[in-house]
């Protein structure tokens, strides 16, 4: 009797921490969210530098998130762009290597990964970007995938928690105009298999803008796969601007295929996307309905589409939710506000109760924050 009165006196208190029975998350498991350094803690270190992945993993961030293009003689390195003048020193290093190609459609001109052998990547050092502290410019290397992907692994074995990495395989088709037809997506299975092997378990997600990569990589590896989705802007409305070339898949245009980003996130493109990923990354604007009642939120006492408030779902989380799809969104960051929120940590408080199953931060440590206060 002594057993059966303390499981009961067990199972009430975990019905009143859990709000009555209500798991303690609305995500598709019922665990916490998890936080995802956005190219590291690239609020505070040049972004995609082991600097910033490790002070990601320092802040208690759950997966680092290493952005791949390839460089001439093929090995992935991590950078946002194929460009490298935005986040290198490469302009004062190699001034006459600056070329233009096409990128997603639009004549581009800058220094392209992709004319630069690895040891020329390796002479360039990393500078910080949106006008954030530049102390540390000129300290850090461009590492490669198999440089994260050991201290994310040796951070795991000291930490004693596992340290996930969240690759992004950019400009699928850019690439393969370059290299070949998935030779990127099978360097970048081979390279994840040997590390962490072929299953749905390891911790990895693989995500892209495109989609043919994604259904690609479908029939090569069990490994989690990730549809984003993108748009231009948001209206005065609230509502998504979706203009080129961020309305549709890279792939999706040179196919001639109608359908937009925002098409993706309706019932019917969420059954689609069910049909060779396990999860989708809208960003955020999709993911919340906002009203225009005149009230100034952000605090710099000017009227802007920031000052909206904040209305609830969309539906999206809980059509994704539905089909069992996780939902991960991006990007939460304490130097630029969302709508309605001065409060960074607040913001991502409030997807996390509509149920977002991980946030992508230029700041982890105020992402945990948020978790843990939501505990």
């Amino acid at each position: 009797m002594k057993l059966q009165a303390s499981l009961a006196l067990l199972s009430l208190a975990l019905l009143q921490a859990c709000g009555d029975g209500e798991p303690a998350f609305k995500t598709l498991s019922g665990d916490a969210p998890i936080v995802i350094g956005h190219r590291g803690a690239s609020g505070e270190r040049p972004e995609h530098t082991l600097a910033s992945y490790q002070l990601a993993i320092d802040q208690g961030a759950n997966f680092i998130e290493p952005d791949l293009v390839l460089t001439k003689d093929g090995v992935m390195i991590v950078r946002h762009e194929p460009m490298l003048g935005g986040t290198t020193d490469v302009a004062t290093k190699f001034p006459a290597r600056k070329s233009k190609k096409m990128v997603d459609g639009v004549e581009t001109e800058d220094w392209f990964a992709s004319d630069f052998t690895l040891a020329e990547i390796k002479t360039l050092r990393a500078i910080q970007t949106r006008g954030r502290d530049k102390s540390f410019d000129g300290q850090f290397e461009i590492p490669t995938l198999d440089e994260v992907i050991k201290l994310a692994k040796e951070q795991s074995a000291k930490t004693g928690r596992t340290i996930g990495i969240y690759p992004e395989v950019k400009h699928s088709t850019f690439h393969a105009g370059l290299f070949g037809a998935n030779l990127f997506e099978d360097k970048l299975v081979s390279t994840l298999h040997t590390a962490y092997g072929n299953t749905g378990k390891a911790p990895v997600f693989i995500q892209s803008f495109e989609v043919s990569n994604l259904q690609y990589l479908n029939t090569k590896t069990d490994i989690k796969l990730v549809q984003l989705i993108d748009a231009d802007d948001v209206k005065d409305d609230g509502s998504m601007s979706l203009v080129a070339p961020y309305h549709k898949p890279y792939d999706f245009v040179v196919k001639n295929d109608s359908r937009t980003f925002g098409d993706l996130v309706k019932p019917a493109g969420l059954d689609f996307i069910k049909t060779y990923a396990d999860a989708v990354g809208p960003w955020k604007p999709y993911l919340v309905k906002t009203v225009n009642d005149g009230v100034e939120r952000t605090g710099d006492s000017s009227l802007t589409i920031n000052d909206r408030r904040v209305d609830g779902s969309t539906g999206v989380i809980e059509n994704a939710h539905a089909r069992g799809l996780l939902v991960h969104t991006w990007t939460f960051r304490n130097d630029a506000s969302g709508y309605g929120f001065k409060d960074p940590k607040a913001e991502m408080e409030y997807y996390m109760k509509l149920g977002i199953d991980g946030v992508f931060t230029d700041f982890p440590a105020t992402g945990v924050a948020a978790v843990n206060a939501l505990r």
